[in-house]
């Protein structure tokens, strides 16, 4: 190789891949849009439109800002199978880019119900829903196979770092813009995603059709057999399902939590997102080197953050609630690293994208049950008392997370935990 080859091959992907890095920063402005608008609207529902049910009406926007990605998982698998990934890609997009603009056009002629509003935030997500799964299928034909793993790594990263901008603009724009700066902002972003995706080539689509032009499509295993032949997965879910009823809460308490008890402003819910987001990057950066087996580091950190989640109810301050949610942010960045490793080793290649598919959908699918029992809750509890039921809901998670680690067939989860991971195309 030579020195130019070398050089080009230490440069970050979406520098030496043009047309990647066009994709990949499109749904970084997608998912910066969808959360901008999400944590926007939150705050405009608890700090500016008033009512006796503020924690249901946020309550009830997050959950339906969620659903979709669960109840259109089948539509979404069957428009991206059948639709060239470019064209899905930028319909999304420029579908949610003319909801946004509608919306903030509504909205700033002063003629934005609450119900559109409601409206609006499940037009967005439903489009979110079909851009990010479309991208992950897509990935091959935007690379060559040995940049595959760099390409999934930073499509990985999107969804903290857009989290971490959108969650921390979103209200500072409500604060200076109202409702109507949010949606035109969002708006803007989606546009410029469609020109970016627009803009960039897929070049191993074609290639890749023709070498599997003529073969047969493998018979592909249901997800009953899949999980069948592994009951230390399936109580595994189950456990971060719970734990996700109480820690994705988060996003409905803080807000309340910053009006009620804080009495702040937009500003310090967009400090408290960004101490989440913060978090929840360095976890994911040092989960790896978290000593100890997988099981023993999820009890752990569920247990840190069950205390994390409870202190701020215990003592109320500026400073306690952010270094609290920091620690949650490392401990869910820290436990996404070590069992998405632990999966990687345990379930067969062949049966990780029906695995993972899933994995996603029933994690997904407490978020809208969080998002509307906690929004009641928050009517009749104070936000305080909200953060103890939180923290005191994760302390039985992390005792059936380590029981779950001390059945007999955890013996199968040591040995494979000991494991590299296996190379794409063999079976685990």
């Amino acid at each position: 190789m030579s020195a130019v080859d070398s050089r080009a091959a230490r440069r970050p992907l979406v520098l030496r891949n043009p047309s990647f890095g066009r994709v990949w920063t499109g749904q970084l402005l997608t998912q910066a849009a969808s959360r901008m608008f999400q944590v926007g609207a939150v705050w405009w529902l608890v700090g500016f439109a008033g009512g006796h049910h503020r924690g249901l009406d946020s309550g009830l926007f997050l959950m339906v800002s969620t659903l979709p990605a669960v109840a259109l998982a089948p539509v979404v698998a069957r428009v991206v199978a059948r639709h060239a990934p470019r064209t899905v890609l930028a319909g999304a997009a420029a579908v949610a880019g003319a909801v946004a603009a509608t919306g903030a056009l509504l909205a700033q002629a002063g003629a934005l119900p609450m119900a559109a509003v409601y409206a609006v935030g499940l037009a967005l997500a439903a489009c979110q829903a079909l851009f990010d799964p479309c991208l992950t299928t897509s990935v091959p034909e935007l690379v060559d196979d040995a940049d595959i793993e760099a390409a999934t790594g930073f499509e990985l990263s999107t969804q903290s770092v857009a989290g971490l901008g959108g969650g921390l603009l979103g209200p500072l724009v409500v604060d200076a813009g109202g409702l109507p700066g949010v949606v035109a902002t969002s708006a803007v972003a989606y546009l410029l995603a469609v020109l970016l995706v627009l803009s960039a080539r897929f070049p191993q689509a074609t290639a890749r059709a023709r070498a599997t032009a003529g073969d047969a499509a493998p018979a592909r295993r249901t997800l009953r057999q899949v999980l069948a032949g592994l009951p230390f997965i399936r109580r595994v879910l189950v456990c971060f399902a719970a734990a996700n009823v109480f820690t994705t809460a988060v996003y409905v308490v803080m807000p309340l939590y910053t009006r009620g008890v804080l009495h702040s402003t937009g500003s310090t819910v967009a400090s408290l997102e960004a101490a989440l987001g913060v978090g929840t990057l360095v976890g994911s950066f040092t989960g790896a080197r978290v000593p100890g087996r997988p099981i023993a580091v999820g009890s752990m950190c569920l247990a840190v953050m069950a205390a994390a989640l409870g202190l701020p109810g215990l003592v109320a301050g500026h400073a306690v609630a952010f270094g609290a949610l920091a620690v949650v942010g490392w401990c869910v960045g820290v436990i996404g690293v070590r069992f998405v490793a632990l999966f990687q080793r345990l379930v067969p290649a062949d049966d990780k994208p029906e695995f993972f598919a899933v994995m996603q959908a029933l994690l997904g699918a407490t978020f809208p049950v969080a998002s509307l029992v906690f929004g009641a809750l928050g009517d009749h509890l104070t936000a305080r008392t909200l953060c103890l039921v939180q923290g005191a809901g994760l302390v039985p998670v992390a005792l059936a997370l380590w029981w779950a680690g001390g059945r007999k067939d955890g013996d199968a989860l040591r040995a494979a935990a000991a494991q590299p991971l296996a190379r794409a195309g063999e079976t685990s």
